[in-house]
C-alpha cells in the first residue's frame, strides 16, 4: 500500500478555508432564496395568520384558500396563456432575426461591421422609460395598440440586439476550418450557415430563447403602456391589478406571485444545461 504523505493531507489551514467557503455558501444561499420560501410560506397561510405580528416563520396549518380565490376570482389561468403566447411569439422573432444579424456580425466581414455591433449593444444601455412615450405615439398612429402580436414584435426589438452578440459569441466558438471545408465542398454562405454552424451552435440558440423569453413574460413597462383591454392583460398586468388603493390581500398576491412564477422555473430547470454551455461558448479558446 502507497502511504499518504504529511504534504499529501489537507493542511488545517485548508479545512478551515473548505468549511468557511461552504459557510459563505450556504449563508448566500439562504438569502437569496429567503425571499422565494417567504412568498411560498404566505401564500399558504390564513389571512388571519399573514396578518399576525411577528409572522411565524413556519405555518401552523397549510390554508390553499388564497389560491382558490386566485382562481375563483381572477382570470389568471387566462393571463399566464396569453403571457405565454407573447413571450412565445418573442422567441420566435428573436429566433427569426437573430440568427443572421449574429452571423453577419460573427462570419461575414463588411465596412462598419464592427460599428454596427457596438451600436447593437449601446442600445441596452438606453432605459425603457426613455423611449416609452414615443413608441406609445408610433403604435397609436398605426393602430397597433391593444395587439399582443405588435407587443411580441416590440419585446423582439429590445432582446434582438443582446442576443445578437450572446449567439455571435456561439458563432465564434466554431471552428474556422469546419466553415472552410464546407465551402470548399461547394455550401454557400446560408447553406454553411443552415447545415453546419447551427447544429453546432444549439446551446447558444437555447440561452438566446430563454432571454428572450424571460425578458417578455417579466416586461411591465410597455405591456402596460400598450394594452388597456382588461381581455388582453398578460400576467404582468394582471398581477398589477390585485393591488388596489382599498384592500390589497397579501396572502393573494403571494399565491399569483407562486403562480406566475412557476412556468418560467420549469422552463429554466429543463434546459439551465443547455443555457450555461450557450452562454459560456466561445469563453475560452482551446
Amino acid at each position: 500500500m502507497t502511504s499518504i504523505r504529511d504534504s499529501d493531507r489537507p493542511g488545517a489551514g485548508g479545512r478551515i478555508e473548505t468549511v468557511a467557503r461552504f459557510a459563505a455558501i450556504v449563508f448566500a444561499s439562504a438569502v437569496i432564496l429567503f425571499p422565494v420560501y417567504w412568498m411560498v410560506l404566505s401564500s399558504l397561510r390564513s389571512s388571519a395568520e399573514s396578518l399576525s405580528f411577528p409572522p411565524p416563520l413556519l405555518p401552523h396549518a397549510i390554508d390553499l384558500s388564497a389560491y382558490l380565490q386566485l382562481f375563483t376570482d381572477k382570470p389568471i389561468g387566462h393571463w399566464l396563456l396569453l403571457s405565454t403566447l407573447v413571450a412565445t411569439l418573442t422567441v420566435i422573432g428573436t429566433i427569426i432575426l437573430v440568427i443572421p444579424a449574429a452571423y453577419a456580425l460573427s462570419r461575414l466581414y463588411w465596412p462598419g461591421r464592427t460599428a454596427v455591433g457596438l451600436l447593437l449593444l449601446f442600445t441596452q444601455m438606453m432605459p425603457g422609460a426613455v423611449v416609452v412615450a414615443p413608441v406609445l405615439t408610433l403604435y397609436r398612429q398605426l393602430g397597433w395598440t391593444d395587439n399582443l402580436l405588435t407587443l411580441a414584435l416590440l419585446h423582439t426589438a429590445f432582446v434582438v440586439p443582446l442576443c445578437a452578440w450572446v449567439l455571435k459569441t456561439s458563432f465564434d466558438a466554431v471552428p474556422k476550418e469546419i466553415v472552410e471545408a464546407a465551402l470548399i465542398d461547394g455550401c454557400d454562405r446560408w447553406k454553411v450557415l443552415w447545415l453546419v454552424v447551427l447544429p453546432l451552435t444549439r446551446p447558444g440558440l437555447v440561452a438566446v430563447s430563454v432571454i428572450a423569453f424571460f425578458a417578455s413574460w417579466n416586461e411591465y413597462l410597455f405591456a402596460s403602456t400598450l394594452i388597456t383591454r382588461n381581455e388582453l392583460y398578460t400576467a404582468s398586468l394582471g398581477l398589477a391589478t390585485l393591488m388596489t388603493q382599498l384592500d390589497t390581500p397579501l396572502f393573494v398576491l403571494m399565491a399569483a406571485g407562486v403562480t406566475f412564477s412557476i412556468l418560467p422555473v420549469f422552463f429554466y430547470m429543463a434546459i439551465q444545461r443547455h443555457l450555461l454551455r450557450g452562454l459560456t461558448a466561445g469563453a475560452v479558446k482551446g
